[in-house]
């Protein structure tokens, strides 16, 4: 079930100078898992020790290389694509210490976070531990926001922002939530949330749509953050980074701005009048003209980060959540299931950044997670996604080609009195 992906661009050597070697295509192989809608959110790990990494996805996970195997880790229940999954987050972790990667799933938002332990060479039952019973935000973080090298869970509980932690030495165990902040009103249907050294200090600080709060010192008895109003976003979107988007060696933000509509920034970090303020540059909205190459679609609920060409600098791997609220819930009402990355690139000449589009599948699209990184080994970045349209692992491939091939693959900035259409 493998389909070669749209042509894509890969500068080797650099922007100003080429030879016959420069030109290289990235290409994407698509694997279809599954057409049957299970889960959100997929991610990989090795879980077997063999060296090779499997997927996981809903209640299965398939052994790689090839992924033709898939076994069941819990009991298998179907969802209608008009409604919704109990699975929204994958990720693989060795939470009792044992040597083999367990499977931590956090579900709908406001239930529960639970992870499923590895039965190892015994091959039986995957034993589930229901840690946390309420998770609320649709975008909660899995990282180590801490600083003690071991990850959390970031989200809202009880209206405040915090991180879930457990005891290492009884993870099978309730986790404790340590709050953040203070009483903000929020819910488990809240949209934005982002983990990332946002002021440069060397500790991880927490953003949402209307800002950040800075990570303290000491996180002894659980203090306040301190926080810093900034308008990211007016509805929220989904992951959020904190990155250097424009090399000037500090961390700007890149979010979605509504998770259910249109748009997708990034945040300029400045410093003005001795204050930090945060400057929007738009990648795309609602309108073909918003973006430099007419790329249009909404529902970006998911956002992944990573450098998917090799030349140092991270890249935005995003797409459309197809169906997000059924078959009329969309402002852009059932078009294609978009997914791309948007190559970042850092004009020399003191042109700003530029983000150039290019597409990986139009019938796969993102969930609430979408994750991109070498699956099968060869070092180049690849990408699983699990939603209603089922389960699938895009992986990258590269070929050399003629600079002819190399400009006809280019996408075109868009020309408004010719253009037809944003996509």
């Amino acid at each position: 079930m493998a389909k070669k992906g749209i042509l894509l661009l890969l500068v080797a050597g650099g922007f100003l100078a080429f030879t016959a070697d420069d030109y290289d295509l990235l290409t994407f192989d698509k694997i279809a898992l599954s057409d049957t809608f299970y889960a959100e959110g997929a991610n990989f790990g090795d879980l077997n020790q063999d060296g090779v990494m499997d997927l996981i996805a809903g209640p299965y996970w398939y052994e790689g290389p090839d992924f033709a195997k898939r076994h069941e880790y819990y009991t298998p229940a179907p969802f209608d694509p008009a409604g919704y999954s109990d699975n929204f987050f994958a990720h693989a972790y060795d939470f009792n210490k044992d040597g083999w990667q367990d499977i931590f799933i956090i579900g709908f938002p406001g239930q529960q976070a639970t992870w499923y332990e590895n039965p190892g060479s015994t091959q039986g039952p995957w034993e589930p531990h229901v840690v946390f019973e309420a998770v609320d935000n649709e975008s909660p973080a899995w990282a180590d926001l801490t600083g003690d090298g071991l990850p959390e869970i970031i989200c809202i509980s009880n209206s405040r922002y915090g991180y879930v932690e457990p005891d290492w030495n009884a993870p099978a165990r309730s986790w404790t939530f340590h709050p953040l902040s203070a009483d903000g009103g929020w819910q488990r249907f809240t949209h934005g949330l982002g983990v990332g050294d946002v002021n440069g200090d060397g500790r991880m600080d927490v953003m949402d749509k209307d800002g950040w709060w800075e990570h303290p010192a000491s996180l002894a008895g659980d203090p306040v953050w301190v926080r810093h109003d900034v308008a990211f976003a007016d509805r929220g979107g989904s992951q959020m980074y904190a990155y250097d988007v424009d090399g000037d060696g500090d961390n700007d933000v890149i979010t979605g701005l509504r998770a259910h509509d249109y748009g997708l920034a990034w945040f300029e970090h400045v410093e003005q009048d001795g204050r930090t303020d945060f400057v929007r540059h738009l990648i795309m909205n609602e309108r073909p003209e918003e973006n430099r190459y007419g790329i249009v679609f909404a529902e970006l609920h998911a956002i992944d980060l990573v450098d998917m060409d090799g030349d140092g600098v991270k890249d935005i791997v995003t797409g459309k959540r197809w169906w997000s609220h059924g078959a009329e819930g969309d402002p852009d009402v059932n078009p294609r299931a978009w997914l791309y990355w948007f190559k970042t690139v850092r004009n020399a000449d003191g042109g700003g950044v530029d983000f150039i589009p290019y597409l990986i599948d139009d019938d796969t699209g993102v969930g609430v997670q979408v994750v991109a990184g070498d699956i099968n080994g060869d070092a180049l970045p690849d990408v699983v996604v699990s939603n209603k349209k089922g389960t699938f692992v895009l992986l990258q491939d590269r070929q050399k080609v003629t600079k002819a091939e190399w400009q006809a693959a280019q996408p075109k900035p868009y020309n408004a009195s010719a253009a037809g259409g944003g996509r």
